[in-house]
């Protein structure tokens, strides 16, 4: 049996093949209440004694973890990311951010409006294929009966779909009875460019699918005006996300997606990290790698908020590695959190976002909300992310409006779902750099290669909520 010592401080290994591929096991005797040692770091401790060569998982290990932690700042040397340059073809819009697709998007401001919103895409991608590369609408339940919170979060995520730069133009689609109305959330939207933006109230008119493909077919003649162009790498944004770990997303493609991130920070480029719950237990070296007190400051906040939001609702912090997680080898939520960082990389973090802030800093930024991942790659696009990095190792077909890249732990996740995933990763753990190739597969998607996702119309969003429906 193969097995992988990760670190030199490390008493468990990986197993890489068997019926257990991806678990862990003993390097020595671990006596009870003593720590086990993954990535160099605690991932939890033994419940029972536990012998050299025995399986370790949750059987006779748990997590560590408790309750919110007072943090000290202590940053690290600046990291030094290799420089170099590269281009992509991509779409100048008018206010000088660039976006890689060039489509028309409709965006319900009230979940009532949702088939409506099908339809409209439906028969505006028929009647105005080649104007642009597609109109598509995001199904969400939200947008009126909604309190403090939850509606200022709901109008935030659904602010930043419409000015996202994917998206030549935009049909705001609404009721016209919601808490959400379409004067309201043109308030919250602030200064728009009326060609690219356009509103539809469907009971203030008599045939709203009519009045909406006017409105399209108007937003079909700006998006045509559009030509891909070189762009340098300092106008893209790459969303960092994992999903369906297995007990190599830590060692294959989460690493691999860190050297990238890295890589493409060196060429200007942002990044961005989210999944709030998967960087408790390894959330100091993330701290100690923020450009300043401020930064730090924010990622304090960052962690102890979203803990205090479990707190508030009288659930575990730390019972988070999902029952497929566990069926994969991980084990504790520090074990699931030291292998999710890694796709930050080496470098700096540079801002922290909240839910629906714009990335505003080049280099990597820090996005809150949950690891659920369709709320998290909502929040990515939401920020202005133009594509996102995906790694799986059990799969999942998921997509954001975004081109959505799957990026596989393991090869055999790869051959099965061929379908799903768009690049794999699992030659990583036999040595493998598949840092330039997984660049230059970026470049291409940013420049018109097409995803997996966006092949199979897999196009969802789902937004954030934490307080009372009416």
């Amino acid at each position: 049996m193969r097995t992988l010592k990760i670190n030199e401080k490390d008493n468990v290994a990986v197993m890489l093949d068997g019926d257990d591929e991806g678990h862990k096991i003993a390097l020595r005797d671990i006596q009870k209440g003593h720590e086990i040692i993954k990535y160099g770091f605690c991932i939890g401790y033994a419940i029972r004694d536990i012998k050299n060569g025995e399986h370790v998982h949750t059987h006779n290990m748990k997590t560590a973890l408790a309750g919110t932690l007072d943090y000290i700042y202590n940053p690290r040397p600046a990291a030094k990311l290799p420089k170099s340059q590269r281009r992509f073809e991509g779409y100048v819009r008018a206010d000088g951010r660039v976006g890689i697709r060039n489509e028309i998007w409709i965006v319900n401001t009230v979940g009532c409006v949702n088939k409506t919103a099908e339809r409209l895409a439906q028969l505006g991608t028929q009647k105005y294929a080649g104007f642009c590369d597609g109109v598509y609408s995001f199904t969400h339940p939200y947008g009126c009966s909604q309190l403090g919170g939850d509606h200022e979060t709901t109008q935030r995520v659904l602010k930043g779909l419409v000015n996202h730069p994917n998206a030549a133009g935009v049909l705001v689609l609404g009721l016209g009875c919601e808490n959400n109305n379409i004067p309201a959330f043109r308030e919250a939207l602030g200064e728009i460019d009326e060609r690219r933006v356009k509103f539809l109230s469907t009971q203030e008119c008599e045939d709203e699918l009519q009045a909406g493909l006017e409105l399209i077919g108007e937003l079909a003649e700006y998006a045509k005006t559009f030509k891909r162009e070189p762009c340098d790498m300092s106008r893209l944004a790459v969303g960092l996300k994992c999903g369906g770990s297995d007990g190599f997303s830590g060692l294959t493609a989460n690493p691999l997606i860190g050297k990238v991130s890295d890589a493409l920070i060196g060429m200007g480029a942002s990044t961005v990290l989210t999944e709030v719950p998967e960087m408790f237990g390894a959330e100091t070296i993330l701290m100690e790698r923020c450009q300043s007190r401020e930064v730090f400051d924010k990622t304090v906040r960052l962690i102890n908020d979203f803990k205090n939001y479990f707190i508030r609702h009288g659930q575990e912090v730390y019972e988070n590695p999902s029952p497929g997680n566990k069926k994969g080898g991980i084990t504790t939520l520090e074990e699931k959190s030291l292998g999710c960082v890694q796709k930050s990389g080496n470098a700096d973090v540079a801002d922290v976002l909240e839910i629906g802030e714009r990335i505003s800093r080049r280099g990597l930024n820090l996005l809150t909300g949950p690891g659920n991942d369709i709320v998290a790659v909502t929040n990515l696009t939401a920020a202005g992310c133009n594509l996102i990095l995906f790694s799986t190792g059990r799969g999942t077909p998921l997509g954001a409006p975004v081109p959505t890249v799957k990026i596989a732990t393991n090869s055999t996740i790869a051959k099965c779902k061929p379908h799903w995933i768009d690049f794999n990763a699992g030659p990583v753990i036999d040595g493998e750099d598949l840092t330039e190739s997984l660049v230059d597969y970026i470049i291409n998607v940013a420049s018109g290669r097409t995803t997996n996702n966006e092949k199979n119309g897999y196009r969802e969003i789902a937004i954030f909520k934490d307080g009372v429906t009416l």
